[in-house]
């Protein structure tokens, strides 16, 4: 059951990720086509957002997992009473969790990336 609602957070957390890239590019639209116009090409931008995405994931994976650790650590002293003595902290799965997330802040990035790339220079500049 704990693994079927840490899947279902990570897919939230997906949805995420990718809003809030889809709403950074439209939101600097033109921070975009001005960087685009002082010498920045398309694969720049491209990695510039996937960057961004990648940071964004990680950093959030990297807040649950301390949450989460902090949680375990209250609950066991909270339980301690009733013979839960004993902290263990998963360190190879909560790895695969952060490298996951890195990958996934990659994904989310493919269509956010490829719309900042493909944006006119003079209609981004242009734009309200």
């Amino acid at each position: 059951m704990i693994q079927i609602l840490l899947g279902l957070a990570i897919l939230i957390a997906i949805l995420g990720v990718v809003n809030t890239l889809a709403l950074s590019v439209l939101e600097r639209t033109r921070e975009l086509g001005l960087l685009r116009a002082v010498g920045l090409g398309r694969a720049q931008t491209m990695r510039m957002i996937t960057v961004e995405a990648v940071v964004i994931s990680v950093f959030g994976a990297l807040l649950g997992v301390a949450v989460g650790a902090g949680m375990g650590a209250a609950v066991t002293r909270a339980l301690k009473d009733d013979g839960i003595t004993q902290l263990v902290l998963p360190w190879g799965r909560m790895g695969t969790y952060l490298l996951l997330a890195a990958v996934v802040g990659v994904v989310a990035a493919v269509v956010p990336a490829i719309r900042a790339a493909r944006l006119n220079v003079l209609g981004a500049i242009a734009h309200d």
